[in-house]
């Protein structure tokens, strides 16, 4: 299906690849993996042939539709379900064909065709990967410029996904997603038909929907069967064996070089002696796979606790305007709750984000948010990394929180972060976006917050970086609010689920698995309904499909005694205008004549046409009403 080949490529003169080598079989659902930085994007390029090798090559099968999402999202008047549609482009030409075409064969195997590619269940299946990805019937209807740029994004994952390429490149898919959403995309690639290559640092997504993963290290590439738990362990049963193998090559060396120094001099053991100093020569080295460390993620706490709760909601209603999102809300926030929120996008999690940031306020009189006088808040949000001055470097960004510091405590604030001398003189807008994270969470914990709300805070990070994260959260001495799709980053980290749905917040009992299981049950309910829609349309289209075929031929008799007719009106007003000349007949009288007989036999041809045309419309009629087609479809 696709074949990477001694693959070479260098930006500005740095390898990023070298001698890269990589199969995946038709099938196959591959994580590609691998730590920021390391050329998983540019390897994407290079597959859509956007930008060419060094050396090495990329062959694809002949033929092959390859998809993945574009970066120019669609923005127009065109509704969801319209947008989606339309991306299966051999559906798109085959129906505007059929409303052409005249051929009874070519109508038969337009119609063969759309079936065998079930164009007859398009909208369902279409209006079911929308659903599956957030937008409910009445947002698929509206135009995709009513919405912003992370749900247009949807949209677009969902035509590619619709379209249904041989084979599927995606590039961290779940970012955009909440939990809901990315259940339902983990279950959908599982159960695809085709091939897929993806991107992604979400360690239950490559657990759940890949079936090997690719880890790109040191410009190499390296295939490994199963999710992301089996790999971590080949990975580290495949470095305890090499360093073994280089303990025990240690040994064989240490025990040549004693014999070789003990032994060079003495002729008797001259001939033993050079034979190991060829056999040192020749030893290679083990090669062992170096874990490079990862920067921490240092997050303090307050230096003292305040008194519970530090936040409460009393009868709470919160909305925009007169638009009212959640009502009676009553919860309470303490010193050491570790929280994640859980409902699909649009049901209110970001609304609650907010109040408890302070940024609204109750709709309601009799409604009251209580907050400790002295609580300091840390929040980290895309928006938030978004409003990032792009021309200040990182360093910029610290003078304004230290401005009494001294240079070296600065940049050693920026170092406990994982920003560098490398990077902490790079403008924000020049830095890559686990960078941009490192940064906004230098300046979300330089308070020592007391409360630290997170939204998607795991997006920009790569495994490894997730991973500090967890651990710097959970040594973090606050209380944490956290929105993510990532499962495990939750798992990991919460102790509380609460449920932001049908209008209020109420805790979940139930675990993060239990919930993946309500959504997978839900997503299969859905099916059925639309299998059972599916195949009452498809059977109608069918049936249909096949009385367009039968009452065909009718139609083209009717359509050819038209035609007939208006070539011999064509005919005649052509002889009419020629008999109008001025004086034909007294200049030319024969011609004269000769036209006027013409005239008549286009006369008598026109009645006789028009006397057919009626017989065949009338045939035509009769056979429409007794097949019951209805006149307003055809």
């Amino acid at each position: 299906m696709l074949h990477i080949n001694d693959l070479t490529f260098r930006i500005e003169g740095r390898p990023l690849f070298t001698q890269a080598t990589l199969a995946i079989n038709e099938g196959h659902k591959v994580g590609l993996v691998g730590r920021n930085g390391t050329g998983k994007s540019t390897l994407f390029r290079l597959i859509k042939g956007e930008i060419s090798p060094d050396d090495g090559d990329i062959s694809l099968r002949k033929n092959m539709r390859l998809g993945a999402v574009d970066q120019e999202v669609p923005s127009g008047p065109e509704s969801l379900l319209h947008t989606v549609l339309v991306a299966d482009k051999e559906r798109t030409a085959l129906l505007a064909e059929s409303e052409t075409a005249t051929d009874p064969n070519r109508i038969a195997a337009i119609h063969t065709r759309l079936g065998d590619i079930q164009a007859y269940s398009a909208e369902a299946r279409a209006a079911s990967i929308l659903s599956g990805l957030g937008f409910d019937a009445e947002d698929q209807q509206k135009p995709c410029q009513d919405f912003s740029g992370g749900w247009r994004m949807r949209v677009a994952l969902a035509a590619m996904l619709f379209a249904q390429p041989d084979m599927l490149l995606l590039d961290e898919p779940t970012n955009y997603l909440d939990v809901e959403g990315a259940v339902w995309l983990e279950n959908h690639i599982r159960k695809y038909p085709g091939t897929a290559l993806i991107i992604s640092h979400d360690r239950d997504f490559l657990n759940n929907a890949v079936t090997h993963i690719a880890h790109l290290r040191e410009g190499k590439l390296f295939s490994y069967t199963g999710g992301y738990d089996n790999f971590e362990r080949q990975l580290a049963e495949q470095n305890r064996l090499n360093m073994a193998l280089m303990a025990k090559q240690e040994d064989e060396r240490r025990r040549l070089e004693a014999f070789v120094t003990r032994f060079k001099a003495k002729a008797s053991k001259a001939k033993q002696a050079q034979s190991r100093v060829k056999r040192l020569e020749k030893m290679q080295p083990v090669a062992t796979i170096v874990s490079d460390p990862i920067a921490p993620l240092r997050l303090d706490g307050p230096e003292r606790p305040l008194s519970p709760p530090i936040i409460r909601f009393d009868d709470v209603q919160l909305g925009y305007g007169d638009l009212t999102v959640l009502r009676k809300l009553d919860q309470r926030i303490d010193n050491d709750d570790r929280i994640g929120l859980l409902g699909k996008n649009g049901e209110g999690k970001s609304t609650f984000a907010k109040a408890v940031m302070g940024e609204l306020s109750p709709q309601n009189e009799n409604g009251f948010i209580r907050r400790h006088k002295k609580l300091r808040i840390g929040y980290f949000a895309q928006h938030e990394i978004d409003a990032l001055n792009p021309a200040a470097s990182a360093y910029d960004h610290i003078v304004d929180l230290m401005p009494d510091a001294t240079e070296a405590q600065r940049r050693a604030r920026l170092a406990s972060f994982g920003l560098g001398v490398k990077n902490a003189e790079t403008p924000a807008g020049d830095l890559s976006g686990g960078e941009k994270a490192r940064l906004l969470f230098s300046l979300v914990g330089f308070h020592k917050p007391h409360l630290l709300v997170l939204d998607e805070p795991a997006n920009h990070l790569d495994i490894d970086s997730r991973a500090e994260l967890i651990k710097s959260l959970n040594d973090y001495e606050g209380a944490v609010l956290i929105i993510s799709h990532d499962r495990n980053l939750l798992e990991a980290v919460v102790d509380r689920l609460w449920l932001v749905n049908g209008g209020t917040v109420a805790p979940y009992e139930g675990s993060l698995e239990d919930y993946r299981k309500l959504q997978l049950e839900k997503d299969k309910g859905d099916k059925k309904q639309d299998n059972k829609d599916t195949n009452s349309r498809k059977k109608s289209r069918q049936e249909r499909a096949k009385l367009q075929k039968a009452i065909a031929p009718f139609k083209k008799k009717v359509d050819e005694f038209e035609r007939k007719v208006d070539e011999a009106q064509t005919a005649l007003e052509d002889v009419d205008k020629q008999l109008s000349v001025e004086n034909l007949f007294t200049k030319n009288p024969e011609e004269a004549v000769r036209l006027g007989q013409i005239r008549v036999k286009i006369e008598k041809l026109i009645e006789s046409l028009e006397v057919d045309w009626l017989a065949a419309l009338e045939e035509y009629e009769r056979t429409r009403e007794a097949m019951g087609i209805d006149e307003d479809r055809d």
